[in-house]
């Protein structure tokens, strides 16, 4: 999907209010279901903003970086946060843009679903140097984790197949507005 967007360098206070709705949206979905662990809506969020908005999304991606510190606290479990998403933004920014539809539906829920079994495998470089883990360390902390993180590729992969309907969809709203 290609960017709606006729300037594609320049940021529209059109874009920059829609880019801070869904860094919110991102942040309250989140809030909203934290009682279910690892099950979340993010994954589908930065698909799709990324789909749509290429490297523009990595704007309403650090809006809910920001948020989530600013209210949960900027302590050691943020930091990652500081580069943990852009790993799915570049796996999404990678993928051909002109995927069949019916090659999209099985692509993106598989690329959410891998990014979500791999979190903690993502995450543990800021553990390890945060709290002196040796490489032993680091692995026990990562297999002490894959429980979530199977639940996280689970949930993942079922939210992964909103991201096509809804990139398409917002894609033709943004074409539409001009």
């Amino acid at each position: 999907m290609s960017s709606p967007t006729q300037n594609k360098s320049k940021i529209s206070l059109f874009e920059l209010v829609l880019f801070s709705m869904f860094g919110a949206l991102m942040f309250v979905s989140k809030i909203i279901m934290q009682s279910l662990p690892n099950v979340h809506l993010l994954g589908m969020f930065i698909m799709v903003l990324t789909l749509v908005f290429r490297f523009k999304a990595i704007i309403p991606i650090y809006i809910y970086v920001f948020l989530d510190g600013l209210f949960a606290g900027f302590a050691p479990w943020w930091i990652p946060y500081l580069y943990i998403w852009d790993i799915l933004f570049l796996m999404t920014l990678v993928l051909p843009k002109n995927m069949s539809k019916e090659i999209s539906m099985i692509v993106y829920p598989i690329i959410c679903a891998l990014y979500g079994l791999l979190f903690g495998t993502f995450y543990a470089p800021s553990q390890a140097i945060l709290f002196n883990l040796d490489f032993k360390g680091t692995i026990a902390w990562i297999i002490a984790g894959l429980r979530y993180d199977m639940i996280h590729a689970v949930s993942n992969f079922a939210f992964g197949l909103l991201v096509y309907p809804i990139s398409s969809r917002l894609s033709l709203f943004l074409k539409n507005r001009t």
